[in-house]
């Protein structure tokens, strides 16, 4: 299986010093989660998406025109998935577009502070929490957000992360 995934840095400083340090890292965790969660019959052979780094400006701005919400958050999903039927010979031929993840630096560099890990955890967990979204995760209520919390922390210590 092979998964790209597009880096996009809108964040100051944080974007020009590790947007290249950071690009296989983020491969590597894209990589090992879809191969963690794919069906073994699943023909699909290739994954994109991509990955929006930004501040808290950039993604109020964006949580205010999708969600109404006109507020700051650490993590929105756009999900390209919303069509069933995807013809099978497109699974096979170009990699599946999953949609984009945009994470805000600011929160996320906040919220490690407040849970007293470092960056790359809280990173992990919410470019983990955007991937199940655009897999068509959800929590609507608390059975499902406990599911889908379940679901990051086992992904995340994969990749080498204790939640």
């Amino acid at each position: 299986m092979n998964v790209e995934v597009e880096v996009q840095t809108a964040y100051g400083s944080f974007a020009a010093a590790s947007a290249q340090r950071r690009e296989p890292m983020w491969q590597h965790w894209f990589q090992t989660w879809l191969v963690c969660l794919d069906p073994k019959l699943s023909p699909i052979q290739a994954y994109a998406l991509s990955l929006r780094l930004t501040d808290d400006l950039e993604i109020r701005t964006l949580n205010a025109a999708y969600r109404q919400q006109d507020r700051a958050t650490d993590v929105l999903a756009f999900a390209a998935l919303e069509v069933i039927g995807i013809p099978p010979e497109i699974w096979t031929e170009q990699p599946l577009e999953l949609g984009d993840i945009v994470i805000s630096v600011e929160t996320a560099q906040h919220q490690a502070q407040k849970q007293g890990h470092s960056l790359d955890q809280e990173l992990a967990w919410l470019a983990c929490h955007g991937l199940l979204h655009l897999l068509g995760w959800d929590h609507p209520d608390e059975a499902h957000l406990e599911m889908m919390l379940t679901q990051q922390a086992e992904l995340l210590q994969v990749v080498g992360f204790c939640p």
